[in-house]
């Protein structure tokens, strides 16, 4: 049976610690109320706890399956935690019990871009398309990223048809000519979440797998007896080519580096950089800023964010509903 919630969001805010020794001692006498454990695992979040964050979040999910609050608090944790899978996961669950909450739309598109970023896995052989021309392939659990290395790309000059089992591409080359790339997946993939993107050195194009497996190769008929569970540390052995895999990477972030971002990619770019190569007190304000504001606000300054409550700042056009 649900009670009043006895510890609002502002009293946690205010003083997490004590929040927290109240809530756990509310906790001793009614250890099944799900509203109660959300409240302790945002506490939990507030004192950069986790861990115990997520045991409460998901302990909520279990006794109420239908609350959106328990989804959320489970994913921002999970978030903190660089699980971006499962925490793309109780972020899903919890949009589908409320979509008109934008806060997990916001959640969902971070989880994503973290994701993008986690591309250290399983290459096979590069195939030559021409002069100057070549294109290469590479997944994560949950998409198969297929690269055309091709400089000043006019970006008006791509066509890109995603099909259920097949990829269509002609990318109009600097030089004037044009390189067409037909491939016959091995496995299904999700047409409509898979893109592409043109960039300075190359054009990307991601596909979205319809199931988290690991692909033995790109192109083929897929077969139920290849499957194997996806591997993040494991590379391909279907190539017959060796390769100098460090190099490979160093190569990636090399160029990654010396490519211009444009829009949402470049801000996030320079959000990461302040993150990666500020202070404690920086990286602080950016967590409690970002955590407390529900993704809509994110600070530097400590000697700010540190003495108060950062409360919420979506766009005009969003309508933020806090809970």
């Amino acid at each position: 049976m649900a009670t009043e919630r006895s510890f609002p969001d502002s009293h946690i805010d205010d003083d997490p610690q004590q929040a927290l020794e109240g809530l756990t001692k509310a906790l001793q006498g009614d250890s099944d109320n799900a509203e109660l454990l959300c409240q302790r695992a945002y506490a939990y979040t507030l004192l950069n706890n986790y861990t115990c964050a997520v045991e409460d979040a998901k302990k909520a999910q279990q006794l109420n399956p239908g609350l959106p609050l328990a989804f959320m608090r489970t994913g921002i944790a999970e978030y903190h935690l660089s699980q971006y899978e499962s925490a793309h996961a109780a972020f899903t669950q919890g949009y589908q019990l409320d979509g008109s909450e934008k806060t997990f739309e916001i959640w969902i598109k971070r989880c994503e871009e973290m994701l993008d970023e986690k591309t250290e896995d399983s290459r096979v052989e590069t195939k030559p398309a021409g002069p100057n021309v070549k294109y290469d392939w590479y997944q994560t659990e949950s998409q198969v990223i297929v690269t055309v290395m091709a400089k000043n790309v006019p970006k008006d000059g791509v066509s890109v048809k995603f099909m259920e089992q097949e990829l269509s591409a002609s990318i109009g080359l600097a030089s004037g000519d044009y390189y067409d790339l037909d491939l016959r997946l091995l496995h299904p993939i999700v047409p409509l979440q898979s893109n592409f993107r043109v960039l300075a050195t190359k054009v990307e194009m991601k596909m979205k797998k319809t199931e988290a497996i690991r692909w033995e190769s790109l192109e083929g008929e897929g077969q139920e007896s290849n499957i194997k569970h996806f591997d993040p540390n494991e590379y391909p052995t279907s190539s017959q080519h060796s390769r100098k895999w460090d190099k490979i990477v160093v190569d990636i972030s090399e160029e990654e580096k010396n490519e211009k971002l444009e829009g949402d990619a470049a801000l996030n770019k320079v959000f990461q950089q302040i993150y990666t190569d500020g202070s404690d007190e920086i990286r602080r304000a950016m967590n409690k800023s970002f955590t407390e504001s529900h993704g809509t606000v994110l600070s530097t300054n400590w000697k700010d964010v540190g003495k108060r409550k950062v409360d919420p700042s979506p766009p005009d056009d969003v309508e933020l509903r806090k809970y």
